[in-house]
């Protein structure tokens, strides 16, 4: 395993990796994220309104400390995955994979022939440090950490395939679309959709793969860290900054019309 992907090390040793996600979109508070000793941040773009170039800012703002940046991109499709390496992104997070058929072309994508399809353009990018990195070509695949989001009740039915595609590292289980796949629409906590988590897990763990999720409920964090999962966020930056400011203006007359600070979700 390459030293030069650190977290694709830890998950291949086993070592629980606990995360925070990053829906700010914003370089400065990425960075201030980056402090705060957390192994790895997520940088969405998915749910948050971060494109090629906010991603590129976040990614260099992180860059001097330890914490590892996972990036999710807001489709896995093999143009969008080609920019996010060439950008310098070595960990990639790729929502809504429910077969194994989707799970081979994303890692493809991943990929410089033979192995995969990516397009060779690296001299002239920051994965390979605009050149002078002369062992890039020959160390990029290995160096590539490829984690599909499972979060459909048909994803976990095809689990097992998914866990087994060559060039796949982990899976992280998506609670809140699982959760309506399976009729249980903005309740990821219900018990049936936390027992298909579970089970979903214990599958992933038993292939070999790294699991993971997010929830900013610490008994569920804590609980799933004991199932044996790797990599687990515990919270939404955004999230803890919008209840933070709540609990603190509820603090002072007039606050009757702030909404109540939310408290830990399963989901978020």
């Amino acid at each position: 395993m390459t030293a030069r992907n650190p977290f694709k090390t830890a998950l291949a040793e086993r070592r629980p990796q606990i995360g925070l996600w990053l829906s700010m979109a914003d370089p400065y508070q990425a960075e201030a994220a980056a402090t705060c000793g957390y192994d790895w941040l997520l940088i969405d773009g998915e749910h948050a309104p971060n494109d090629l170039r906010s991603t590129l800012a976040a990614l260099q703002a992180v860059n001097a400390y330890p914490a590892h940046p996972v990036v999710r991109v807001v489709e896995g499709s093999q143009a969008l995955i080609k920019q996010m390496l060439d950008i310098g992104a070595k960990t990639l997070l790729v929502p809504m994979v429910d077969t194994a058929s989707q799970a081979r072309a994303i890692a493809a994508a991943t990929r410089y022939p033979p192995q995969g399809v990516r397009g060779v353009g690296s001299a002239t990018g920051r994965s390979s440090l605009w050149s002078s990195r002369s062992d890039y070509l020959n160390e990029a695949n290995d160096e590539v950490c490829l984690l599909l989001q499972a979060e459909t009740a048909t994803a976990l039915q095809n689990l097992e395939a998914i866990c087994a595609v060559d060039g796949v590292h982990g899976i992280f289980i998506g609670p809140a679309d699982l959760a309506a796949s399976m009729g249980h629409r903005g309740n990821p906590g219900h018990p049936e959709v936390q027992a298909a988590i579970a089970g979903a897990m214990k599958t992933i763990i038993a292939s070999g793969k790294a699991a993971g999720t997010l929830t900013s409920d610490p008994a569920l964090a804590q609980g799933y860290l004991d199932l044996g999962c790797t990599f687990v966020a515990v919270g939404v930056d955004v999230l803890l900054f919008v209840n933070a400011a709540r609990r603190l203006r509820g603090q002072f007359a007039g606050a009757g019309a702030a909404p109540a600070a939310s408290g830990p979700s399963a989901a978020y």
